[in-house]
């Protein structure tokens, strides 16, 4: 069994990333979805071997574009999002995980945090962790070939 924290667009505001410290130490994976990348750059330091930070289209120069992260059998892609039209549809994001072999797409951009089926992948959207009014993240467990996303409030 593997344990992920996943979130994404804290746009600096780092209430929320300080909120899920706790967590950080117990999980297998953390995983940043761009738009304040810059927010777990302790964290990563703390945690290097299992901390993916991607970059969103708000940051300059931190994290990775994508990356695919394998574990418990099951491919993960991982995005912010930006590039693959997920405002308008999550068509091209399920494409791009398919053509990496992917059976799992994680994505943020939109700030809102949503699990859904496209074309045989699972897109998961943690929402925002930095949104005033509902800041979210995802905690996912990989166990058995089974992929169990949940949505988790941080208010």
């Amino acid at each position: 069994m593997k344990t992920f924290v996943i979130l994404s667009d804290s746009h600096g505001r780092k209430r929320a990333v300080e909120k899920l410290r706790p967590l950080f130490a117990e999980n297998d994976y953390i995983i940043h979805l761009g738009d304040g990348s810059f927010d777990l750059r302790e964290t990563f330091s703390e945690y290097p071997d299992k901390t993916y930070i991607i970059k969103g289209n708000c940051d300059a120069a931190y994290g990775e574009d994508e990356c695919v992260i394998e574990a418990e059998g099951i491919s993960l892609f991982c995005c912010h999002g930006h590039r693959y039209g997920v405002k308008t549809g999550l068509t091209r994001l399920a494409a791009r995980a398919k053509e990496l072999g992917c059976e799992v797409a994680l994505y943020g951009h939109t700030h809102r945090a949503e699990v859904q089926e496209v074309d045989g992948v699972l897109c998961i959207n943690p929402g925002s962790a930095g949104s005033y009014s509902d800041p979210s993240y995802c905690y996912l467990v990989l166990h058995d070939k089974k992929i169990t996303p949940t949505l988790v409030s941080l208010v």
